[in-house]
């Protein structure tokens, strides 16, 4: 029996809005509406906001449980999935409602909301163009006017029009691989859409992975060489990881150090099936270690240059929260310095547009630590580059190269 995808999404949105589990980690890992599953539940996380404005119009009280995420899920078809025709969002949303156990009236009152969102649906799409910028494209007040402060408004607009668009999948190839025909491939290359990664030629050998292009400016700064001793200090999930260890070519020393059991055992299998075992992986690194020519610190962060792959980080974003951030990241910075060798090189990078993540967490280290000194720096705005959004910055140890 096929499984109802509009189903599978309220189940996974019903599910969210009560833990705000992280969505990724509920959708399906198999089956051929995946894609269209993944798509839906993060077109209601995405646009969150404007779809309760409009439903909240639509019905008396603000409904609850699987009621609330059956029309959440309808609604965002209708309004912001324009490849869905109506009458499927409606009749397998209702189809999705009639497999409810709890409340057999259920499929009747999600059949009269969407039916009446269609009706009024040019007026509801005028109301939500009215709204401010926060409402209309779905982000947190404080977020979009820290953006508005920073980049005024018609950036700000950019930028959350960015983060709300699907995101593209890209693929990172190990230097040197070529395609079938026996070109170059280039560094990093757009999946086509619809193509499912494990299909791609290589997968299977360990000649790519899944990253943004916009990491390539940590990686350029790190300037590995072969023979050189290297410590990625927060390897999970591993994609930089794997880019130090292709340009170490097995030579010199690579330690991947994650404090997370579950997230280091997720790592240290990837970097298996990518034929990367002499990778050295650590939960814990010993003090004894000794130093590095190369550390790299890519911190825990607010995902705000990443909201367009992570929607609802967007809901877990806080005035409060980013300086309990900064504080962590200003200590990891600290540490992951003590192992860097004389002349040797401490990157740290973050996936956050966040100055308090990033130009704050430079100056303030390099007023501590006289020994280090600037030498790189790299940016990504998502709206200005077309890519994710990043910092990453090179500090350089005084002292004779090793």
């Amino acid at each position: 029996m096929k499984t109802n995808s509009r189903r599978t999404a309220a189940f996974i949105v019903a599910r969210w809005l009560a833990t705000r589990d992280f969505p990724n980690e509920l959708l399906p890992q198999h089956g051929e509406d995946r894609g269209f599953v993944q798509d839906l539940v993060y077109t209601v996380v995405r646009r969150f906001r404007p779809l309760r404005l409009v439903l909240g119009e639509l019905m008396k009280t603000w409904p609850k449980g699987e009621l609330e995420a059956l029309v959440l899920v309808g609604a965002a078809q209708i309004l912001y999935m324009p490849d869905v025709p109506d009458f499927a969002a409606v009749n397998e949303t209702v189809a999705a409602a009639k497999t409810s156990g709890k409340d057999k009236r259920l499929d009747r009152v999600v059949n009269g909301v969407l039916r009446n969102l269609i009706r009024q649906r040019e007026a509801f799409e005028a109301k939500i163009a009215r709204e401010p910028l926060a409402v209309r494209e779905s982000f947190p007040n404080a977020l979009v006017n820290r953006w508005i402060a920073r980049y005024g408004e018609e950036k700000a607009e950019a930028l959350a029009k960015w983060h709300n668009t699907p995101a593209e999948t890209w693929l990172a190839w190990r230097p040197g691989s070529v395609d079938e025909t026996g070109a170059a491939r280039p560094a990093y290359e757009r999946l086509a859409r619809g193509l499912k990664v494990t299909e791609v030629p290589g997968f299977a050998e360990g000649a790519f992975i899944v990253q943004d292009p916009a990491t390539a400016g940590a990686i350029d700064l790190l300037d590995v060489q072969p023979a050189r001793r290297v410590l990625d200090f927060c390897a999970a999930p591993g994609g930089k990881t794997v880019q130090i260890a292709w340009r170490l070519k097995g030579e010199g020393k690579l330690v991947a150090q994650e404090v997370n059991p579950k997230r280091l055992k997720r790592l240290l299998s990837n970097l298996s099936r990518l034929q990367l075992g002499w990778v050295e992986g650590v939960q814990n690194l010993a003090p004894e270690a000794g130093t590095f020519d190369r550390v790299l610190a890519d911190v825990p962060c607010s995902n705000t240059g990443v909201l367009r792959r992570r929607p609802d980080a967007r809901w877990r974003w806080e005035g409060e929260h980013l300086k309990q951030l900064a504080a962590l990241q200003a200590e990891i910075l600290a540490a992951a310095a003590a192992y860097v060798a004389p002349g040797g090189r401490l990157v740290y990078s973050t996936c956050s547009n966040e100055p308090e993540e990033n130009e704050d967490q430079i100056a303030a280290f390099l007023a501590a630590h006289s020994e280090f000194k600037e030498v790189g720096r790299f940016s990504s705005l998502p709206c200005d580059s077309g890519h994710d959004g990043a910092f990453a910055c090179a500090l350089e140890r005084a002292g004779e190269k090793g």
